[in-house]
């Protein structure tokens, strides 16, 4: 059975840092590209970040650029996303999801399997 559990999420202030960690169990996570996604109350479910399998390419949606950092510890079959000088409106739940049909993943659709989220709060 395969599971994702993220963790890392809490309250922060602004202009604070969170690392959200992904840990994966019943996959072999090298095998699947990876992606972050948020979601805000009242909001859709937003692409944040993705990175390849073999962690050599990343993407990201504008708003993080400069902030965030995603990377990969096959190794350890856990993905993270560091999120540095954090803004009230990255006030979201995070999800991270695991994808095998796109190299760089940024639609929320097209991935395979899901972790349950962890609510990162950043106060003004």
């Amino acid at each position: 059975q395969v599971q994702l559990v993220e963790s890392g999420g809490g309250l922060v202030q602004a202009g604070g840092s969170l690392r959200l960690s992904c840990a994966a169990s019943g996959v072999t996570l090298s095998s699947y590209s990876m992606g972050w996604f948020r979601q805000a109350p009242g909001k859709e479910r937003e692409f944040v970040m993705s990175i390849t399998g073999s962690g050599d390419r990343t993407y990201y949606t504008t708003s993080v650029k400069g902030r965030f950092t995603i990377s990969r510890d096959n190794a350890k079959n856990t993905v993270y996303l560091q999120m540095n000088s954090l803004k009230p409106e990255d006030t979201a739940v995070y999800y991270c999801a695991a994808g095998s049909r796109q190299r760089l993943p940024t639609q929320a659709n097209g991935m395979d399997y899901w972790g349950k989220g962890t609510l990162v709060t950043v106060s003004s």
